[in-house]
C-alpha cells in the first residue's frame, strides 16, 4: 500500500506578515506604557506563530484511507487524483471551483489535488487538496485507489 504524508506549515511570509502585530501593538499601548506595549506584542506575536504551527493540517494517503486534515475518505469511494499547478491550479480553486466541493487549501501552497468523488451518498463532487507535492499525492491516491479495488 502506499504511503504519503505531508503537513502544509506556513511560508515564511506568513510568519513576516503576522508580526505586524508588533509595531501596531506597541503603537497603541505606547501612550500607556512602553513597556506594556513590548510585552503585549510579544505575547500576540507568539500566539500567531502558535495559531500557524498548530493549525498546520496534515494530508495522508495510508492504509486505503486519504486524510486530509479532519476529514477521512476511504480512496474505494475516489476516482482518478489530478494534480494542478500554476495557473490551472488558481482556476481549480477559483473559476472551475464548483461550491458543493470539500476544500483543504491554504494561501500559502499554490499547487492543488482534485479528487473526484464517486459515491453517489457523498454531497461533494470532489475534494481540492493544497499539497506542495502534488504530482506525489496524485499517484499515492491513485495508487491506494487500485490496490483497494475488489
Amino acid at each position: 500500500m502506499p504511503d504519503y504524508r505531508e503537513k502544509l506549515w506556513p511560508n515564511a511570509w506568513a510568519f513576516i506578515v503576522t508580526a505586524l502585530v508588533i509595531p501596531a501593538s506597541i503603537l497603541v499601548l505606547v501612550p500607556i506604557s512602553l513597556f506594556a506595549g513590548i510585552v503585549t506584542a510579544v505575547v500576540l506575536y507568539g500566539g500567531c506563530v502558535l495559531l500557524l504551527v498548530l493549525a498546520a493540517p496534515v494530508v495522508r494517503v495510508q492504509n486505503g484511507e486519504l486524510i486530509a486534515g479532519p476529514a477521512t475518505i476511504s480512496t474505494r469511494l475516489l476516482g482518478e487524483a489530478t494534480a494542478f499547478e500554476k495557473s490551472e491550479a488558481t482556476q481549480e480553486r477559483g473559476p472551475r471551483l464548483d461550491a458543493r466541493a470539500w476544500l483543504l487549501i491554504r494561501g500559502w501552497v499554490d499547487p492543488v489535488v482534485r479528487v473526484p468523488i464517486v459515491d453517489a451518498t457523498d454531497p461533494a463532487p470532489y475534494w481540492i487538496i493544497s499539497s506542495r507535492h502534488p504530482t506525489e499525492l496524485a499517484a499515492a491516491i491513485n495508487e491506494s485507489r487500485t490496490a483497494n479495488v475488489g
